[in-house]
C-alpha cells in the first residue's frame, strides 16, 4: 500500500458527494482517484469540480481499476449489497452507509462475502463518532453515572422525506430507516437488546399510507441484562432538526444533543429566541469527516474497523422487530426476525 490510501467512491447524490468532497479535500493520509454514479450530470459536475480524478458510469468498472484500493459506498440502499459483494470480490477494503441491506437474509449474504474475501470492511453509524456521543461513551465507560439503567433517545426531523423515498421497499420505513441510529447508539451504551415493543402512525402526513409508512413511532426496549430503553422518531418536529440522548445511571445522568445551534440568543421586548439546528447536515458535519477518516486510519494501520458488519446486522435486527411488533401491535423478541432468514 502506498503511503496515501487511494480511494473510489461509488454514489454521487447528496450525501455521496458530502462524502467526495471530504475525501478530496479534508481526509489526511487518502488520496480520492476515481468516483462512479449512473447519472451522467453528476458525474460530469465532480468532474469538473475535481479535475485529475477518474469518473466511471459504474461500479463494476470502478472497481476494475487497480489503482483502487478502498472503496466507499454511498449508494441507494437497494443497491448496497451486490456493490459489497462485488467489491469484496476484487478485494478491496470497504466503507458502506447504512444499511447493508434492506432484508435481513441480503445482510447475512453480504458479510459472508465480506468474510470469505478476507477484505476490511466497516459499516457507518456516524453518531458514534460525534464529538457528544463520544464523550458520554467514556463517561459511562469510566463509571461517571454509575451502572446505566435507562437510555431515552430522540430522532426528529423536520420535515417528511419525499414519498418515494418512504416507501418501505426503498428505504425500510421509518423505523428502520431512521431508529436504526438509536437502536445502535443502544447497543454501544446498554448492551444486546431482547424484546422491543412498538407503536406508530401515519398522524402529521396521511399521505405516507399510500406508500404503507408511518410518521412517528415509539420504541420501547428490554436490554438483555434487565435494562429499558425508549426510541421517539418523528417526521415532523417542524422547527429544526432534533436529536438528543439521556442515559439515567445509578449515580446520576447524561444528556447528549442541543436545539440551539449557533451560540447567540436574542433578547428583545418580545421575549428571547435563538435558532435551532436545520437538519443532519449541520448537526453532524463533523461526525462525518471523523467517520470516514477513521476508516482510512484503520486501514492504513491495520486496525480492525470501529464498526462491523455484525454491529450493522445487530442494529437491523433490532429495526426488523422493531417494524414487525409496529405492524402486529405486540411485543416482538428480537430473535424472533432470525426465523425470516
Amino acid at each position: 500500500m502506498s503511503s496515501l490510501l487511494n480511494v473510489g467512491l461509488v454514489g454521487l447524490g447528496r450525501m455521496g458527494s458530502v462524502y467526495a468532497r471530504n475525501l478530496a479535500q479534508r481526509v489526511t493520509n487518502a488520496r480520492l482517484i476515481a468516483v462512479a454514479d449512473r447519472k451522467a450530470e453528476l458525474r460530469e459536475q465532480f468532474a469538473g469540480e475535481f479535475g485529475g480524478i477518474k469518473v466511471y458510469a459504474s461500479h463494476s468498472d470502478l472497481l476494475q481499476d487497480k489503482d483502487v484500493e478502498a472503496v466507499v459506498i454511498i449508494t441507494s440502499t437497494s443497491t448496497h449489497k451486490q456493490v459489497i459483494m462485488d467489491a469484496a470480490a476484487c478485494g478491496k477494503a470497504i466503507f458502506c452507509e447504512k444499511p447493508m441491506s434492506l432484508s435481513l437474509a441480503g445482510a447475512y449474504e453480504a458479510l459472508h462475502a465480506v468474510e470469505k474475501a478476507g477484505v476490511f470492511f466497516q459499516m457507518a453509524f456516524q453518531r458514534r463518532f460525534d464529538a457528544g456521543y463520544m464523550a458520554a461513551k467514556k463517561k459511562v465507560d469510566d463509571g461517571v453515572i454509575g451502572t446505566p439503567v435507562v437510555m431515552i433517545s430522540t430522532s426528529r426531523d423536520p420535515f417528511r422525506p419525499p414519498l418515494e423515498f418512504c416507501d418501505p421497499k426503498v428505504s425500510g420505513g421509518l423505523i428502520a430507516d431512521m431508529g436504526v441510529h438509536d437502536f445502535d447508539l443502544g447497543r454501544w451504551f446498554l448492551g444486546e437488546v431482547a424484546t422491543v415493543d412498538a407503536v406508530g402512525g401515519a398522524l402529521a402526513y396521511p399521505e405516507m399510507k399510500s406508500v404503507g409508512d408511518i410518521d412517528n413511532a415509539l420504541v420501547n426496549m428490554v436490554f438483555e441484562n434487565g435494562t429499558l430503553g425508549t426510541v421517539q422518531l418523528s417526521r415532523n418536529s417542524v422547527f429544526g432538526y432534533d436529536i438528543r440522548t439521556e442515559l439515567w445511571g445509578t449515580k446520576g445522568s447524561l444528556q447528549i444533543g442541543y436545539f440551539q445551534h449557533t451560540p447567540i440568543l436574542v433578547m428583545t421586548q418580545e421575549g428571547i429566541t435563538h435558532d435551532v439546528v436545520p437538519h443532519f447536515m449541520q448537526r453532524f458535519e463533523g461526525a462525518y469527516l471523523t467517520q470516514i477518516q477513521d476508516f482510512v486510519d484503520k486501514v492504513r494501520t491495520g486496525q480492525p474497523p470501529s464498526l462491523s458488519g455484525a454491529d450493522a446486522i445487530a442494529a437491523m435486527r433490532i429495526s426488523l422487530a422493531a417494524t414487525l411488533s409496529q405492524h402486529e401491535g405486540r411485543p416482538v423478541q428480537v430473535s424472533e426476525v432470525d426465523a425470516a432468514v
